[in-house]
């Protein structure tokens, strides 16, 4: 009985180790997603100032 007791609750917190990995796989991924997006949003706005800065000073070519 005891075996018995010993394999179902080795089964249980196996599967529920599996359960909870899975549960967790796609975070890094999305957590990359996010960085990505906040670099390309950065990246974004310096290009905008600098170009706003670069067709000002050209303005004031004579």
């Amino acid at each position: 009985m005891k075996r018995l007791l010993a394999l179902l609750l080795t089964t249980h917190l196996g599967f529920h180790a599996r359960l909870r990995a899975r549960s967790e796989r796609g975070s890094v991924t999305t957590e990359h997603v996010l960085w990505a997006v906040a670099v390309i949003a950065i990246v974004g706005i310096v290009v905008a100032a600098v170009k706003a800065y670069v067709e000002s000073q050209a303005g004031n070519i004579k």
